[in-house]
């Protein structure tokens, strides 16, 4: 997905309104007031609440009145967005996204959806922005399939937040020698459908010579290929930088894979909105550029453990 591309399990702490945005009502206090404890306090400076203020400004009415921004997202992609023991939803993505609420005012409402799936329904107007590790492509603003290059849609823009590179992994002690993807010539890697991964997959078994192509097994998250490659149905797997390290790190208790090589195709993660709806793009990018320089954004990135994939400012359409 890069990286998601390409890609992953994520529902939201909820913002608390901010005061002064009475669209917000009663109903967004009660439901969300747990998230008032960590929201900016009085000694917050007059630059910070004036920069609230005008992201808050620029949300579509329709969005104000609702006070709910619809978020889809492949909640299975951890740690960017994934299902904790308790079944809640936490990870890099929630977290921004509670953040992002507090800013403009509204709840972020994370909706569960397959990844290949989440651009269709912007389009659709079944989300109101797509947050799920999506990397910011040419072809994704486009509405350009990536592979054939012909145009299948409208395109989005994306407000970009995170950097990251894909990584190939392989069961721990069986790296069959792969250190590259002209390596996977002759050999099976389990993807996340749509993503990066999966597109690089692609075009890599077309490099491969003496009719050794990689034998792509592609399925609807990441945690059903992670399953398939721990089960030795695969010989390696592939997803963004952060979400293998995780799944190095947590899987068996670390016993399960391990990176090989590098991470290639470095690119930025995108907020998707789709084509035309400027007024939210605009009011995103601003709350964005506030939760950076307030520096909430800098506390969530540390928490998971990618300060690596930091970002300094909410750039638009980022991507190449």
């Amino acid at each position: 997905m890069t990286a998601r591309t390409t890609r992953r399990t994520a529902a939201k702490s909820r913002i608390a309104a901010v005061g002064a945005l009475a669209v917000a009502g009663t109903m967004l206090l009660t439901a969300c007031g747990d998230q008032t404890k960590s929201g900016n306090n009085d000694s917050d400076s007059t630059k910070t609440k004036a920069t609230e203020s005008a992201a808050a400004a620029l949300l579509p009415q329709s969005i104000k009145d609702k006070g709910v921004i619809r978020v889809g997202s492949d909640i299975a992609y951890p740690p960017v967005e994934f299902k904790d023991d308790s079944g809640k939803t936490v990870g890099i993505d929630p977290d921004l996204g509670a953040a992002l609420g507090k800013e403009l005012g509204v709840t972020f409402q994370f909706e569960n959806g397959t990844f290949d799936t989440l651009i269709t329904g912007l389009r659709s107007n079944r989300y109101d922005l797509a947050m799920s590790a999506m990397t910011d492509t040419k072809d994704r603003q486009n509405g350009v399939d990536s592979e054939t290059k012909k145009k299948v849609g409208e395109g989005v823009d994306f407000v970009d937040y995170f950097t990251a590179g894909v990584s190939i992994y392989t069961r721990k002690g069986d790296d069959q020698s792969i250190k590259t993807w002209a390596d996977l010539c002759g050999k099976k890697i389990a993807v996340q459908r749509g993503t990066v991964s999966h597109d690089l997959a692609k075009a890599e078994s077309k490099k491969c010579t003496g009719g050794k192509k990689i034998a792509i097994e592609t399925f609807d998250n990441d945690l059903e290929a992670q399953t398939r490659l721990r089960s030795g149905g695969a010989d390696a797997g592939s997803s963004d930088f952060p979400v293998a390290a995780y799944a190095v790190k947590t899987s068996g208790g670390g016993k399960d894979f391990e990176i090989v090589g590098e991470q290639v195709e470095a690119a930025p993660y995108g907020i998707a909105i789709a084509k035309g709806n400027d007024q939210l793009t605009k009011a995103i990018q601003a709350a964005l550029d506030a939760v950076i320089k307030g520096g909430e954004y800098d506390k969530i990135i540390a928490k998971w453990g990618v300060t690596d994939g930091a970002v300094t400012k909410a750039e638009l359409n980022g991507g190449s």
